[in-house]
């Protein structure tokens, strides 16, 4: 049995207070809980603890005698203020630090000065510790001066090296993740920036990052490797013809290729045809940080035929400018041209030939959440304002506001809400029926047909109540709500759509059957206005 005290009873109480292991089976046993309880006294302030005997009084009884000496309650720590000490000490620790000291409880030396050293490893200097020195003490107080030892040039980044995905696109570490040669090292730092590779759908890390530092060169290696980003997406949808009664198809086809040139360039080609004898088709391509630089390019045309009505063609030019790995905000022009089909026009649908001129400025954000391969967006939001004219019979000003956004709120692992907002909005003194916006359909109002509806302002809310059976299925409810105005024939409707559906996660793609019912506010519910949408999402 151990037996431990000290030269006075207070001390002795504060011994046993702090608490200790009696009983042991050998004498080593002994010297390494002496040693533990010195160690201990020593981090509480009783920096003047010895050991002053150790002697085995029985055979059972070994008696040790300790001196503790007078406790230090705080340490008043000086330091350099010419350097960046001050500025660290601040961020890690409560207590005020005046122009070249600052005083801290004692028991908090330890881990203060472990941050501290974290503090300055992130600062690009891995290779210098700290330490207290010339220490002082003056009653209950321990007088030391916070020194540098080891000191060495700030690590600046020499080389970056990627590994497993050779071909990466180096300009995304430049312009994307902020990871350049030349910068101060800063493991954290870096370790927080190649994070945002899970925003990229074209590649991913296999590892954390690893540096080589030798005498005069600091070479970072960056583990990733390629991931399937290229998907195909199509839906077929039927319903029935309210006027026939006859069972109607349309559908639509959606090709999305992505760096499969290993320049982190996206080409996107839709081809859209529908019941109401409509036919789209959109083609955009995508290149960012051209020549090397933050600044990238984007091109697109879409074409547009109504029936034997009207066609029209419009072409976007944008430069794109990345401020970070979820934010992209962008400026171009975009021209429009519609020709009218009809060889007479009415004045409740006018019809005319016209070409369209804007100025664009947008901002894109997107916030991927990588572990959820159902849900891989959790936050999407793209708002583009334009200003321009229209030249048809006469020249008229025109401004347009168009947004698209939606949001994925996750409230445990199973139970999410989806809630989604698109709406454009065209402001001129007059209109004409084919530069409107269509809208309605699988990606707009469900339980309405595709790009059925037009209007000058709509707006569209969606929501949807998913159910995640397990990580490939899902279960959801449709609630949509619609406003929209059509100033050329006065209508001013509000519309909804219910419904459920379902989602299948399968070796060919991602499987989505809906099943939804469309109605004015004036109308009453039917079956024969429900709409069933089937698509299929595959990734290559």
């Amino acid at each position: 049995m151990l037996q431990i005290t000290s030269k006075d009873s207070l001390e002795t109480q504060t011994i046993n207070r702090i608490g200790y292991k009696n009983k042991h089976n050998n004498f080593k046993s002994v010297t390494n809980e002496i040693n533990k309880l010195k160690t201990t006294l020593i981090n509480n302030g009783y920096i003047g603890t010895k050991t002053s005997s150790v002697k085995k009084t029985t055979d059972s009884l070994i008696t040790c005698e300790m001196l503790l000496g007078n406790k230090i309650d705080s340490v008043k720590i000086f330091f350099n203020e010419e350097n960046s000490i001050k500025t660290y000490l601040n961020e890690i620790t409560r207590n005020t630090t005046t122009k070249d000291y600052i005083i801290i409880p004692f028991e908090e030396t330890q881990n203060t000065l472990e941050q501290l050293s974290a503090k300055i490893v992130e600062s690009g200097d891995p290779f210098s510790t700290v330490k207290l020195t010339e220490h002082v003490i003056n009653k209950n107080t321990l007088k030391a001066h916070l020194t540098l030892t080891q000191k060495a040039e700030s690590r600046k980044i020499d080389k970056i090296i990627v590994k497993g995905y050779k071909k990466f696109p180096k300009a995304y570490l430049k312009h994307n993740l902020k990871i350049k040669e030349g910068d101060v090292f800063n493991l954290n730092s870096t370790k927080k920036k190649l994070s945002n590779l899970d925003q990229l759908r074209f590649s991913s890390q296999i590892k954390d990052p690893e540096v080589l530092f030798t005498k005069d060169s600091t070479i970072l290696y960056v583990y990733l490797k390629k991931t399937k980003s290229n998907n195909f997406d199509g839906f077929l949808g039927f319903g029935t013809n309210e006027e026939s009664g006859n069972l109607e198809f349309n559908g639509y086809l959606n090709l999305d290729l992505n760096n499969n040139l290993n320049l982190g360039e996206s080409f996107s080609l839709i081809y859209k045809s529908d019941e109401n004898e409509q036919r789209t088709f959109n083609a955009n391509l995508k290149i960012p940080y051209i020549f090397n630089s933050p600044i990238g390019v984007q091109l697109q045309l879409n074409l547009f035929k109504k029936d034997s009505s009207f066609t029209t063609a419009s072409q976007n030019a944008k430069l794109l400018y990345q401020l970070n790995a979820k934010n992209e905000i962008s400026a171009g022009v975009k021209s429009i041209k519609s020709n009218n089909l009809l060889s007479n026009t009415s004045n409740f649908t006018p019809i005319e030939d016209y070409e369209s001129f804007f100025y664009n400025i947008g901002y894109l954000h997107q916030n991927i959440q990588t572990n959820n391969r159902l849900f891989p967006v959790s936050t999407y939001i793209n708002l583009e304002l334009g200003t321009g004219y229209r030249n048809s019979e006469e020249k008229n000003e025109q401004h347009n506001i168009f947004i698209d956004t939606y949001k994925i709120f996750n409230l445990n692992r199973k139970n999410s809400v989806f809630i989604k907002a698109n709406g454009g909005y065209l402001i001129s003194n007059n209109y004409l029926e084919n530069e409107l916006y269509r809208f309605g359909g699988i990606n707009s109002i469900r339980g309405f047909k595709e790009n059925s509806l037009a209007a000058n302002l709509y707006g569209v809310i969606n929501t949807e109540y998913r159910y995640s059976l397990s990580q490939s299925i899902y279960l959801h409810t449709i609630i949509d709500f619609s406003y929209l105005e059509n100033d050329i024939v006065n209508q001013k409707e509000k519309l909804y759509g219910f419904g459920l559906g379902f989602g299948i996660l399968t070796k060919a793609g991602l499987l989505k059957f809906n099943y939804a019912n469309g109605k004015t506010e004036a109308q009453k519910f039917k079956f024969s206005n429900s709409q069933v949408h089937l698509s299929l999402t595959s990734f290559f």
